[in-house]
């Protein structure tokens, strides 16, 4: 019977952002507004 399994375990790679990433993403979010009128829901990206 063939063997269906390896010896040595798959290690998973911890998958870290880069920096650039991050400073992205906090840029975005602190020009992002987001103003509610009734029920609608209205975006606006400050740049």
């Amino acid at each position: 019977m063939a063997k269906l399994y390896s010896k040595r375990k798959l290690a998973t790679q911890k998958m870290l952002p880069k920096k650039e990433t991050i400073r992205l993403i906090l840029q975005y979010s602190c020009a992002l507004n987001i103003i509610k009128v009734g029920n609608m829901n209205f975006e606006s990206i400050a740049n």
